[in-house]
Order: C-alpha cells, then structure tokens, then sequence
C-alpha cells in the first residue's frame, strides 16, 4: 500500500501567515476609507415593520426610504411567526429617534409608493443604544471566559506535548478567525450586530474542535514514534493525516451555510443572509487557521525554546 505524501506545512508557513495578514491589512483600509456598518441596535435609532404581498424591491424601498432625508436606512424582510404574513423591517439610525409626525410622513409616502405590494405599516419601535451595548460587552465577556477555559483544558489534556504552548497558539487560531469573519463585514458591507456576535460564538467551538485534533495526532505520534521524529517532520505528518477527516468536515458544514446562503438569497431574508455568509466565511477561516497556522506556530515556539535551552548549556 502506497503511503501518503507527508505535505510540507512548515515549509510553506510564511505564506501560510502572510494571506490573512494581507486580507487583515485590506480589511483596515477598506474601513478607514468607507466606515463600519453598524446596526441600530449598537447606534440606536427607530425601526418600522410593515407586511407586504408579492416580491417587494428592497433596493427600491431602500431607495424611497432615503429619498425622504432621514439619513441612512438598513432594509431586512422576513415573515411573522406564522409565516402567513411576509413582513420587512426599515432601521432608521438616529440618536434621538424619529417623531410621531415623521414617522406618519415616512408610512403615507412609503405606502403610496409601494400600492402595489400593499405595503402596510405594523408597528414602530424606538432603540437606545445602551441595549446592544449591554449585549456587545456580555458576549465578550463570554469569549473572554471561553477562552481561558480553553486554555487550561489544552494545557492539561496536551500536557505531554507543552500544553500551555498549544493552548496560547489555539487562541491565536482563533483569534485569526474572529479577524477574518470581521474583515467578511467589512469588505461586504454587513452591519455589525447580534449576527455577528453569533458567528463568533459558533466558529469558537468549531474551529477549536479542528485545532484539538491535529494536536491530539500530533500527541499520538509523539508516543508512537518519540524522538525518532523531529518536530517539524512530526507536524507535517499530523497534519496530512488528519488533513482529510478536516476537509470532510469543512465541506460538510460549508455546504449547509451555502445551501442557507442561496435558500435566504432567492426568498429575499435578508437578515439571515447576514449569519450564514459570515458563518461560512469563518468555517473555511477556521479550517485554514487549524491546519496550516496552529501547528506550525507551535513548532516555531518549540524549536525557539529548544535553542534558548541550547544556548545557556
């Protein structure tokens, strides 16, 4: 039986580093240049729900909204709970929200323009922007407490191969994917919101889980092969026999955000858009970071420490 060609994952690992650098630079740029989208929920602001039949422009509806001079307007449709009734959102960004008489103004012109979707107005709400802020630092206190417990879970279930080491490069890992699927807000113009926040919290846990098994090959064939196996040679060799399973897995996963993606895309749900395209973005971040990142920056760390040891001998 042919063996399998050991990929040189080391070898290439500047160029490895290099690509979410260059994606991570462009990211910066394009938000000094352009701005950040943020949602109301983070800017606070008023939102209208209105239901409607038929196939409703939302571009257009963008558009008008705009047309009546009350600053930028966000546009997300969706159904009521029953799904009898399809139903689109207006976010309107303001600091003090909008007037009964504006918002009057706003319903008459809207509803007279789009007729012939029968555009009827539900409801409105104002929003501080308190709320999402509360919900912002929470979640992030949340990944905070996440990543610590990551940590000492690394470091003791790998302590055989310098735990603490893995654990910090883990997070490292996963902090290459947080940058990637907020530089996918950024270069596709989606608002920062709950989304994104969700994104983050679902990638964490899939992109760890990929890291935890190249690490634990790498363990096995630690004790199977010792020092028989060089460091580097060690990580390339877990890395290609683990490099299928992750694939699979990548695939799998990617593929139901996608079909999410075109399902959302064709029915015009736009708010869910805004999860399962950043979602996918983060899956193939993930894969990336787990298989061609944490594993060569825990050699770098390994070879680094070895020589310091050398060099006080």
């Amino acid at each position: 039986m042919k063996s399998k060609k050991v990929l040189d994952i080391y070898g290439k690992r500047k160029i490895f580093f290099i690509i979410p650098i260059v994606i991570a630079v462009a990211a910066i740029i394009v938000a000094l240049a352009a701005g950040i989208e943020v949602a109301i929920e983070f800017k606070g602001g008023t939102l209208m729900n209105y239901s409607y039949t038929g196939d409703i422009d939302t571009e257009a509806l963008k558009s008008a909204a705009e047309g009546l001079g009350h600053g930028t307007v966000n546009v997300s449709t969706g159904s009521s709970i029953d799904s009898s009734t399809n139903t689109v959102t207006l976010s309107f960004a303001s600091n003090s929200g909008l007037t009964a008489d504006v918002l009057k103004e706003i319903s008459d012109k809207l509803e007279d323009q789009f007729k012939d979707n029968q555009l009827v107005g539900l409801n409105s709400q104002d929003v501080k922007p308190s709320s999402g802020l509360n919900f912002f630092v929470k979640c992030l206190v949340a990944v905070l407490f996440s990543f610590i417990l990551l940590v000492v879970y690394i470091a003791f279930r790998f302590k055989k191969i310098g735990g603490i080491s893995a654990g910090v490069f883990a997070l490292v890992a996963l902090m290459h994917d947080i940058i990637i699927v907020f530089s996918s807000f950024i270069f596709f113009r989606l608002p920062i919101d709950a989304n994104f926040m969700a994104v983050i919290l679902t990638i964490l846990g899939y992109s760890i889980n990929n890291t935890i098994v190249t690490y634990d090959r790498i363990r096995e064939n630690r004790t199977l092969y010792g020092k028989k196996m060089g460091l580097v040679e060690l990580m390339n060799t877990s890395v290609t026999q683990t490099m299928t399973r992750s694939i699979n897995t990548t695939i799998t996963t990617a593929f139901a955000a996608l079909a999410i993606c075109v399902v959302a895309w064709i029915c015009g749900v736009t708010s869910i858009i805004s999860f399962a395209f950043p979602l996918l973005i983060g899956l193939v971040a993930g894969f990336y970071s787990s298989v061609f990142m944490s594993g060569s920056m825990w050699v770098m760390w390994r070879l680094y420490r070895d020589k310091l040891a050398s060099v006080k001998k």
